[in-house]
Protein backbone atom coordinates (compact mmCIF):
# COMPACT_ATOMS: atom_id res chain seq x y z
CA UNK A 1 0.00 0.00 0.00
CA UNK A 2 2.90 2.13 -0.41
CA UNK A 3 2.48 3.36 -4.03
CA UNK A 4 3.62 6.65 -5.20
CA UNK A 5 0.25 8.45 -4.85
CA UNK A 6 -0.73 7.50 -1.74
CA UNK A 7 0.71 9.88 0.13
CA UNK A 8 -1.50 9.84 2.89
CA UNK A 9 -2.71 6.63 4.19
CA UNK A 10 -3.98 4.22 2.28
CA UNK A 11 -6.13 6.70 -0.20
CA UNK A 12 -6.32 8.17 -3.62
CA UNK A 13 -7.45 11.18 -5.15
CA UNK A 14 -10.80 10.66 -6.44
CA UNK A 15 -11.12 11.14 -10.39
CA UNK A 16 -13.16 13.75 -9.58
CA UNK A 17 -10.76 16.22 -8.44
CA UNK A 18 -8.77 16.23 -11.52
CA UNK A 19 -12.01 17.51 -13.16
CA UNK A 20 -12.54 20.30 -10.76
CA UNK A 21 -9.12 21.31 -10.91
CA UNK A 22 -9.13 21.46 -14.88
CA UNK A 23 -13.05 23.74 -14.45
CA UNK A 24 -11.06 25.91 -11.85
CA UNK A 25 -8.14 26.83 -13.89
CA UNK A 26 -10.32 27.43 -16.94
CA UNK A 27 -12.70 29.17 -15.81
CA UNK A 28 -11.34 32.42 -16.40
CA UNK A 29 -10.85 32.01 -20.08
CA UNK A 30 -14.07 30.44 -20.68
CA UNK A 31 -16.33 32.93 -18.66
CA UNK A 32 -14.16 35.81 -18.28
CA UNK A 33 -14.03 35.46 -14.01
CA UNK A 34 -12.26 33.14 -11.82
CA UNK A 35 -13.65 31.11 -8.80
CA UNK A 36 -13.50 33.57 -6.17
CA UNK A 37 -15.11 36.32 -8.80
CA UNK A 38 -18.08 34.29 -9.24
CA UNK A 39 -18.36 33.67 -5.81
CA UNK A 40 -18.07 37.28 -4.84
CA UNK A 41 -20.46 38.12 -7.50
CA UNK A 42 -23.12 35.66 -6.65
CA UNK A 43 -22.79 36.33 -3.06
CA UNK A 44 -23.07 40.14 -3.88
CA UNK A 45 -26.49 39.96 -6.35
CA UNK A 46 -27.60 36.45 -6.89
CA UNK A 47 -30.23 35.26 -4.83
CA UNK A 48 -30.50 33.51 -1.45
CA UNK A 49 -30.37 29.67 -1.61
CA UNK A 50 -28.07 27.40 -3.17
CA UNK A 51 -31.09 26.05 -5.63
CA UNK A 52 -32.12 29.54 -6.79
CA UNK A 53 -28.22 30.82 -6.99
CA UNK A 54 -27.75 27.77 -9.53
CA UNK A 55 -30.71 28.45 -11.78
CA UNK A 56 -29.60 32.52 -11.47
CA UNK A 57 -26.30 31.46 -12.97
CA UNK A 58 -27.59 28.77 -15.72
CA UNK A 59 -30.46 31.72 -16.38
CA UNK A 60 -28.43 34.80 -16.32
CA UNK A 61 -24.71 34.28 -16.49
CA UNK A 62 -25.72 31.39 -19.23
CA UNK A 63 -23.16 28.71 -17.57
CA UNK A 64 -23.22 25.20 -17.62
CA UNK A 65 -25.50 23.03 -15.05
CA UNK A 66 -21.35 21.83 -13.55
CA UNK A 67 -20.32 24.98 -13.31
CA UNK A 68 -23.47 26.66 -11.60
CA UNK A 69 -23.75 23.72 -8.87
CA UNK A 70 -19.86 23.80 -8.14
CA UNK A 71 -20.13 27.80 -7.30
CA UNK A 72 -23.32 27.49 -5.57
CA UNK A 73 -22.20 24.84 -3.34
CA UNK A 74 -19.52 26.63 -2.34
CA UNK A 75 -21.17 29.50 -1.31
CA UNK A 76 -22.84 27.14 1.16
CA UNK A 77 -19.34 26.23 2.13
CA UNK A 78 -19.36 23.02 0.59
CA UNK A 79 -17.12 21.26 -2.23
CA UNK A 80 -13.70 22.86 -1.09
CA UNK A 81 -12.58 19.71 -0.52
CA UNK A 82 -12.29 19.24 -3.97
CA UNK A 83 -10.53 22.13 -4.91
CA UNK A 84 -6.70 19.97 -4.35
CA UNK A 85 -5.63 17.02 -3.99
CA UNK A 86 -4.37 17.97 -0.75
CA UNK A 87 -7.88 18.92 0.31
CA UNK A 88 -9.90 16.20 -0.44
CA UNK A 89 -7.07 13.73 1.08
CA UNK A 90 -7.30 15.41 3.93
CA UNK A 91 -10.99 15.54 3.95
CA UNK A 92 -11.34 11.61 2.50
CA UNK A 93 -9.68 10.10 5.73
CA UNK A 94 -11.98 12.36 8.19
CA UNK A 95 -15.28 10.68 6.10
CA UNK A 96 -14.21 7.36 6.59
CA UNK A 97 -13.97 8.12 10.40
CA UNK A 98 -17.48 9.70 10.31
CA UNK A 99 -18.51 6.97 8.70
CA UNK A 100 -16.98 4.54 11.88
CA UNK A 101 -17.75 6.69 14.45
CA UNK A 102 -20.44 6.05 17.18
CA UNK A 103 -22.76 3.09 17.24
CA UNK A 104 -20.56 2.55 13.73
CA UNK A 105 -17.27 1.52 15.51
CA UNK A 106 -17.70 -2.13 15.55
CA UNK A 107 -17.65 -2.08 11.78
CA UNK A 108 -14.15 -0.76 11.24
CA UNK A 109 -12.30 -4.03 11.79
CA UNK A 110 -14.41 -5.61 9.29
CA UNK A 111 -14.05 -2.36 6.89
CA UNK A 112 -10.51 -2.49 7.14
CA UNK A 113 -10.48 -6.44 6.34
CA UNK A 114 -12.10 -5.47 3.21
CA UNK A 115 -10.20 -2.91 2.12
CA UNK A 116 -6.71 -5.00 2.16
CA UNK A 117 -8.38 -7.48 0.39
CA UNK A 118 -8.97 -4.80 -2.18
CA UNK A 119 -5.85 -3.60 -2.36
CA UNK A 120 -4.33 -7.56 -2.29
CA UNK A 121 -5.96 -7.79 -5.65
CA UNK A 122 -3.19 -5.49 -7.90
CA UNK A 123 -1.22 -2.34 -7.38
CA UNK A 124 -3.94 -1.37 -9.89
CA UNK A 125 -6.18 -0.87 -7.10
CA UNK A 126 -7.09 2.41 -5.83
CA UNK A 127 -9.27 3.83 -2.70
CA UNK A 128 -11.09 7.14 -3.12
CA UNK A 129 -13.38 7.41 -0.11
CA UNK A 130 -16.80 9.67 -0.17
CA UNK A 131 -18.95 10.65 2.06
CA UNK A 132 -21.01 7.47 2.96
CA UNK A 133 -18.53 4.70 1.12
CA UNK A 134 -15.34 4.02 0.27
CA UNK A 135 -15.27 2.95 -4.12
CA UNK A 136 -12.49 1.02 -5.19
CA UNK A 137 -10.93 1.93 -8.63
CA UNK A 138 -9.32 -0.01 -10.95
CA UNK A 139 -10.02 1.31 -14.57
CA UNK A 140 -13.69 2.28 -13.15
CA UNK A 141 -15.38 1.45 -9.81
CA UNK A 142 -15.45 -2.81 -9.36
CA UNK A 143 -16.25 -2.24 -5.81
CA UNK A 144 -17.71 0.02 -2.92
CA UNK A 145 -17.27 -0.80 1.09
CA UNK A 146 -20.44 0.89 2.49
CA UNK A 147 -21.73 0.90 5.97
CA UNK A 148 -25.24 -0.01 5.74
CA UNK A 149 -26.31 0.08 9.24
CA UNK A 150 -25.18 0.00 12.37
CA UNK A 151 -24.04 -3.83 12.30
CA UNK A 152 -23.50 -4.03 8.86
CA UNK A 153 -21.67 -3.19 5.67
CA UNK A 154 -22.76 -3.52 2.71
CA UNK A 155 -19.83 -5.02 -0.07
CA UNK A 156 -21.18 -3.68 -3.59
CA UNK A 157 -19.67 -5.51 -6.99
CA UNK A 158 -19.67 -4.35 -10.37
CA UNK A 159 -21.17 -7.52 -12.03
CA UNK A 160 -23.17 -6.46 -14.40
CA UNK A 161 -26.14 -8.79 -15.11
CA UNK A 162 -24.23 -11.97 -14.94
CA UNK A 163 -26.03 -14.84 -12.56
CA UNK A 164 -24.85 -14.97 -9.53
CA UNK A 165 -25.94 -16.86 -6.37
CA UNK A 166 -28.58 -15.66 -4.18
CA UNK A 167 -26.01 -14.58 -1.49
CA UNK A 168 -25.49 -11.92 -3.89
CA UNK A 169 -28.33 -9.44 -3.48
CA UNK A 170 -29.29 -7.69 -6.87
CA UNK A 171 -29.17 -3.61 -6.15
CA UNK A 172 -31.46 -2.97 -9.61
CA UNK A 173 -28.08 -1.42 -10.49
CA UNK A 174 -27.95 -3.31 -14.03
CA UNK A 175 -31.37 -1.45 -14.79
CA UNK A 176 -30.59 1.77 -13.57
CA UNK A 177 -26.87 1.39 -15.11
CA UNK A 178 -25.46 1.62 -12.03
CA UNK A 179 -21.57 0.66 -12.12
CA UNK A 180 -23.00 -1.88 -8.58
CA UNK A 181 -25.16 -4.60 -9.49
CA UNK A 182 -24.30 -6.49 -6.50
CA UNK A 183 -24.16 -6.30 -2.60
CA UNK A 184 -22.50 -8.63 0.12
CA UNK A 185 -24.00 -8.26 3.58
CA UNK A 186 -20.93 -8.25 5.44
CA UNK A 187 -21.72 -8.74 9.24
CA UNK A 188 -19.23 -10.31 10.82
CA UNK A 189 -15.57 -12.01 10.10
CA UNK A 190 -16.74 -15.00 9.19
CA UNK A 191 -19.00 -13.16 6.47
CA UNK A 192 -15.35 -12.18 4.30
CA UNK A 193 -14.62 -15.57 3.25
CA UNK A 194 -13.84 -17.64 0.30
CA UNK A 195 -16.87 -16.73 -1.75
CA UNK A 196 -16.74 -13.39 -1.35
CA UNK A 197 -13.34 -13.07 -2.23
CA UNK A 198 -13.76 -14.86 -5.12
CA UNK A 199 -16.56 -12.59 -6.51
CA UNK A 200 -14.66 -9.38 -5.67
CA UNK A 201 -11.54 -10.79 -7.32
CA UNK A 202 -13.83 -11.57 -10.66
CA UNK A 203 -15.42 -7.85 -10.55
CA UNK A 204 -12.25 -6.30 -10.32
CA UNK A 205 -10.69 -8.75 -13.32
CA UNK A 206 -14.43 -7.53 -15.11
CA UNK A 207 -13.02 -4.45 -14.70
CA UNK A 208 -9.79 -5.12 -16.89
Amino acid sequence: MSSGNKTRGPYTVHPGVAMVQKWIKELPEKTGRSLEEWIALTKQSGPPTEKERREWLKKEHKLGSNSAAWIAERLEGKGFEEDTPEAYLKTAAEWVEAQYAGPRAALRPLYEQLLKLGFSLGKDVKACPCKTMVPLYRKHVFAQIKPATNTRIDLGLALGNMRTPKRLIDTGGYEKKDRITRRIEVKAKGDIDDELRKWLKKAWEMDD
